[in-house]
């Protein structure tokens, strides 16, 4: 099974904005709840590009699995600070790239409540998977695939 979650935090080391903690079926992401929106939306963009590039996440798209290394369209995923959604975010999906257009007048606990509910709901549809230590990890009830 795979579970996203999102903190707004007090204890991360200074200068540290974001980061995200990976392992198997897990991917746990702590914000600093007390900088600036802008600020941390634009280092969770470089540390999710890393983890996006780490070659484990996959995107079902059609009969395609994307991957960061499909020439036509790698994967990528963006926030974007841009209002489409008072107090809240929107994503965005096409084969290859999910953009998530947040509201750039909420706080940063705003920001990681909404993306709590926001990337459950989205991974529910069943397009994204990791592939961690060897196994498939996605939102099936069923039990993790070996590779």
């Amino acid at each position: 099974m795979l579970h996203v979650t999102y903190e707004a935090v007090t204890d991360l080391p200074p200068g540290r904005l974001a980061h995200v903690k990976e392992d198997h079926g897990s991917v746990e992401i702590l914000l600093d709840g007390h900088a600036p929106l802008a600020d941390v939306v634009h280092q969770f963009n470089i540390e999710i590009d890393n983890m996006v590039r780490s070659v484990r996440w996959f995107q079902l798209w059609d009969d395609e699995i994307v991957s960061c290394n499909t020439p036509s369209r790698p994967l990528r995923i963006e926030f974007i600070l841009e209002n489409k959604e008072h107090r809240g975010v929107v994503f965005e999906e096409r084969k290859g790239d999910l953009k998530a257009f947040v509201d750039p007048d909420i706080d940063v606990p705003r920001f990681a409540a909404v993306m709590n509910i926001l990337t459950a709901k989205h991974l529910s549809g069943g397009r994204w998977f990791q592939l961690y230590g060897g196994e498939i990890h996605d939102v099936s009830p069923e039990p993790m695939s070996q590779v």
